[in-house]
């Protein structure tokens, strides 16, 4: 089978690979690939600034979602058959969607939702899975809360916004001129201008802040957040309370807890709470994002779809940071 990947880190060409056809588990199902899509944790991975968390053998596929059809049933598995139309996230040991066939847990997978084609379904799982422990598991938003989500109108952003003013948030986000009406469309109360304000100007009194960026943005949400707050980051670094739910090894802890210090002097200094979030696969959790978007209450947002053949095309875009919504690569169909 064909799929695309590095056979080193910090290659920034991907590479056509020649694989065999996975062998599947009693547990796993064998998945034909429709399509996936590109997140920022793909990038991270291939220039090796996830090695502290992550290992991995090289050659390595990239790739952290997708949908597609289940064509073969391990024999223990009870929730899938062959032909069911499905979409999921990998667990970190075993990533890589960038390739035709894949092999995965059923408790990784849900049914694909019925109003999404194959390449809509695609764009949701990362960016679902981990907003929805962002906001509902983390945060637990309730009517009325006030949060803030980093880049409305990437792929991270446009979910979360409809998250959470599902959940009953008043949610402010940060955007450009060009993804201003893409935010508002999606439900954002209030639009802070990155290029020409200053969102810790702006804002005061949030309960949640929501951090895609990582970095100075970080530094300056804890301003915005209110003693019992709490600030939630997928590009900042992993902190003690990380390493204690994570259990990385009493070194690696150690390191995180001193890479991590600003960030807990932060912590102290405005009475709130940091997390560093590394989602989880989870089909429970993808069978309720599935329920919202077959209600309408959430809908994909897809800046462009590029033919697999093509994949060096998209990595290319995705990484120019000019995309608005997701960016999916098509397989098949």
């Amino acid at each position: 089978m064909k799929a695309m990947g590095i056979s080193h880190y910090k290659q920034k060409h991907l590479e056509p690979l020649t694989l065999p056809i996975p062998e599947i588990s009693n547990k796993e199902v064998l998945v034909e690939i429709y399509a996936a899509s590109l997140n920022p944790i793909d990038f991270k991975i291939r220039d090796g600034k996830l090695k502290m968390l992550l290992k991995y053998n090289m050659p390595l596929v990239l790739g952290n979602d997708f949908s597609g059809k289940v064509v073969k049933v391990g024999k223990e598995v009870k929730k899938f058959n062959v032909g069911d139309e499905v979409y999921g996230r990998p667990r970190k040991s075993k990533i890589g969607t960038f390739v035709e066939f894949l092999a995965i847990h059923e408790e990784e997978i849900a049914l694909k939702p019925r109003n999404l084609s194959f390449e809509e379904a695609a764009s949701i799982p990362l960016v679902g899975l981990t907003s929805y422990q962002a906001l509902h598991d983390i945060m637990q938003v309730k009517p009325g809360n006030k949060v803030l989500i980093q880049a409305g109108a990437g792929g991270i952003g446009t979910f979360a916004i409809q998250l959470a003013k599902e959940l009953g948030a008043y949610v402010a986000t940060t955007a450009s001129d060009a993804g201003k009406n893409l935010v508002s469309e999606l439900g954002a109360d209030q639009i802070i201008n990155y290029r020409n304000q200053k969102f810790e100007e702006e804002l005061t009194d949030y309960d949640y802040v929501y951090d895609t960026l990582g970095g100075k943005s970080l530094e300056d949400g804890f301003k915005i957040l209110k003693p019992g707050g709490k600030i939630v980051s997928i590009s900042g670094l992993p902190n003690a309370r990380f390493a204690k739910e994570y259990k990385p090894g009493v070194i690696k802890s150690l390191l995180f807890r001193i890479a991590s210090s600003k960030l807990t002097k932060l912590e102290k200094k405005h009475q709130v709470e940091y997390h560093f979030l590394f989602m989880k696969p989870s089909g429970k959790q993808l069978e309720i994002i599935r329920e919202l978007i077959e209600a309408g209450k959430i809908i994909p947002i897809i800046d462009r779809v590029i033919p697999f053949d093509d994949i060096q095309k998209a990595v290319d875009y995705s990484e120019s940071g000019k995309a608005k919504g997701k960016i999916i690569v098509k397989l098949k169909g």
